[in-house]
């Protein structure tokens, strides 16, 4: 009959109780849920049977209870309610009204191109709603596996099974430098860029395929100037000869901010995507579903439209609204 084991009761039989209870009648009964006398006959003889008690015997007023049924109604009702709980449609996200903490695992030039823009959003849509910006490392995969981190943001390849990921925008690489540099036009050749000295920032999730490529094509970059972030770096390459080689939306970022020249990369260096991701657990919670729309509307359509994918285990879904 099912899957229960024989001293639980099938949530079928506790409705047919609860219906038979209130109305006192099988015909009435069976109306309502839809089934045939018969069925509900061979219903109430399971019930009947698993209970050890007839529950209901026939008067000329209908179907009455017999004790042990008036014993088991309460309880019986309250099991179902408890159902219905369970089964009951998630409560939507509001986020004018919405008091909570996302926290977002970033890189360090997420914090400069990413986080401005969608601290402006969520502050006009949901004003109680506080951000916290983790770091991106090899944490990541358990924290958004156990709901400590909402979502990641950036260039993760190392994120698998049970990870959902969505690109927001592909990257290349540019070059900045002082825009009365004065050896470096609109243009640096490879041969200029073997000659100038360079700033490097701390290895970043993209650093990798930027140190491939140099050793690629043979290139020993001359560095003079170590960072470990991008705090300052504006200032250094506005105020100094130097160079640096970096993914295209933190240099166009900050060549904005610092009236820097962004220059072609006169390497090839192979491009990633910036994707956000969040675990399969979360996949229909609806403010991480709230969230993940609003990444994917401010970024997304400022690049190009991109695709939803997992990245292992879970079934493809639509990313902002699944």
């Amino acid at each position: 009959m099912n899957d229960l084991p024989p001293d639980l009761l099938d949530p079928k039989l506790l409705k047919l109780f609860d219906v038979l209870y209130r109305t006192g009648s099988v015909t009435r009964s069976a109306e309502l849920l839809g089934l045939s006398q018969p069925t509900i006959s061979i219903w109430l003889q399971r019930l009947r049977r698993q209970v050890g008690d007839a529950l209901f015997v026939r008067t000329p007023e209908g179907m009455a209870p017999t004790p042990r049924a008036e014993a088991l109604i309460g309880p019986a009702r309250e099991v179902l309610d408890g159902l219905r709980r369970l089964m009951a449609v998630q409560p939507a996200f509001d986020p004018a009204t919405a008091q909570r903490r996302f926290r977002i695992c970033m890189t360090d030039a997420s914090h400069v191109t990413l986080l401005p823009t969608l601290l402006a959003r969520v502050r006009a849509e949901a004003p109680d709603v506080r951000l916290e910006a983790g770091r991106m490392d090899d944490g990541v995969a358990q924290a958004l596996a156990s709901g400590e981190a909402d979502l990641a943001l950036g260039y993760a390849p190392w994120l698998a099974s049970g990870i959902y990921q969505q690109t927001l925008y592909a990257q290349d690489w540019v070059c900045l430098a002082n825009s009365a540099h004065p050896r470096i036009g609109k243009t640096l050749s490879l041969a200029r860029y073997r000659q100038e000295a360079h700033v490097t920032v701390s290895p970043g999730t993209g650093q990798g395929l930027l140190e491939a490529a140099l050793a690629a094509h043979g290139v020993e970059r001359r560095v003079l100037l170590d960072l470990p972030g991008f705090l300052g770096l504006g200032a250094v390459i506005s105020s100094t000869d130097l160079i640096v080689t970096l993914p295209r939306h933190i240099g166009e970022t900050l060549a904005q901010a610092s009236g820097l020249t962004v220059l072609a990369c006169p390497l090839k260096v192979e491009g990633f995507d910036v994707k956000q991701h969040w675990h399969a657990r979360y996949h229909e919670e609806p403010g991480n579903r709230w969230l993940r729309g609003l990444l994917a509307e401010l970024f997304m359509a400022r690049h190009r439209t991109a695709a939803t994918r997992p990245a292992a285990a879970p079934a493809a879904a639509a990313a902002r609204a699944r």
